[in-house]
């Protein structure tokens, strides 16, 4: 980790902390912690967790750049769909991990200019810090639309509306399967002798187990594959069955289906740690100042839907999402040669782009009570691949 920038002292206190945090937690826990319960600590401890303090994480300043910070197209696109989701169900957003409220505020803009501004706009998030920047960004950006944005501490009961989670799933904890000759295991964390923390085997059990032994099935894994199975991702998605009364979910991230994720090619999983815009493979490394993250298996996400009673409505690339939902036509709006043309023009061509982050991220709608087709879906559903 050599070429990584070194943190100040500040930030390596900090980093410290968690650690004694997690050196406690492991040793409360008999020596051996799963690799979702660490990764649920590393980035949700409260005050400590990655997503949990206070560094800045998105943007150029950050470790990261999401759709949203990069040009306000994204939400326009987007809003269509939003537009069309609230229109056969009910006046409402919940957008569920919204950063650093670029989005909501970008979206309620592009609503208000379709003439479709939702009654109230709900953020759910757990960081107490990234709430006052959702605060300070709508304010800033939508101050007459301020009055729209509530924020909750939980998902609700029931809900009617829209559902809006970009880059959320990637987030949420997974454990780490070792598909051995003599097994299957799951990785977690253990203490090495420096007081450091060290990969340690246990055999698989349970819903881990059960999960596990489906994906060997389907999918054709040498000895010694190693991957994640993101079982919080797929809870979170089912708990959506038992709330949503009539309405759109819409999944935005970055991920596969079932059989490309668990490729034997990809023999080493897709857990990737990402510190001021550096991504590397180790979790370990300065807790708590850096994301960690892995790919979504999108035909598990689409399989807890149904499991739960949604209609699976949509699957598409991120790319083909947005030319469905006329960003290109956006994008035309702007006076052409302009400079703001020019800067508009690189984003999306970044969104759009097979070898950027047209293809790599998808879009995967999910309702209750909606008639197809959706119109971010007309031309590039494909269902068919999960």
């Amino acid at each position: 980790m050599n070429n990584l920038p070194i943190p100040d002292p500040e930030a390596l206190a900090h980093s410290r902390r968690l650690q004694q945090c997690l050196i406690q937690a492991i040793d409360d826990s008999g020596g051996w912690l799963s690799f979702a319960r660490f990764m649920e600590l590393l980035l949700y401890v409260p005050g400590l967790g990655y997503y949990a303090a206070g560094a800045r994480k998105f943007g150029a300043a950050g470790d990261f750049v999401t759709a949203p910070e990069m040009t306000p197209l994204f939400a326009r696109a987007l809003a269509r769909q939003v537009a069309t989701g609230m229109a056969a169900s009910s006046p409402a957003v919940l957008e569920v991990g919204a950063g650093s409220g670029r989005l909501a505020a970008d979206l309620l803009l592009a609503l208000e200019a379709e003439q479709a501004l939702p009654e109230h706009y709900t953020i759910l998030d757990l960081s107490a810090d990234l709430r006052q920047r959702q605060q300070e960004t709508i304010a800033r950006t939508a101050p007459h639309l301020a009055g729209r944005v509530v924020w909750l501490d939980r998902l609700p009961e029931t809900f009617s509306g829209v559902v809006l989670a970009n880059e959320l799933l990637d987030a949420l904890p997974v454990d780490i399967v070792a598909w051995r000759e003599d097994g299957i295991f799951s990785r977690g964390v253990g203490l090495a002798a420096d007081g450091g923390f060290t990969w340690n085997e246990r055999p698989a059990d349970g819903a881990l187990l059960a999960a596990a032994e489906e994906i060997s099935e389907q999918c054709c894994l040498p000895p010694g594959y190693e991957s994640e199975i993101g079982l919080a991702s797929r809870a979170w998605t089912a708990e959506w069955g038992y709330r949503l009364q009539c309405g759109l979910l819409l999944l935005i991230d970055y991920g596969f289906p079932r059989h490309e994720f668990y490729h034997p090619q990809r023999g080493r999983g897709t857990l990737m740690c990402h510190y001021r815009h550096y991504a590397h493979p180790d979790p370990f490394y300065l807790p708590g100042l850096q994301d960690v993250t892995a790919h979504v298996d999108f035909t598990a996400i689409a399989a807890a839907a149904d499991g739960a009673g949604l209609d699976v409505l949509g699957y598409a690339s991120q790319g083909r999402f947005l030319l469905d939902c006329g960003i290109l036509d956006c994008l035309g709006e702007i006076p052409a040669n302009s400079a703001d043309y020019l800067r508009a023009a690189g984003a999306v061509n970044k969104l759009l782009l097979p070898h950027e982050m047209g293809e790599l991220f998808k879009v995967l709608a999910l309702g209750r009570g909606l008639s197809e087709p959706l119109c971010g879906f007309v031309a590039g559903d494909q269902r068919h691949r999960l």
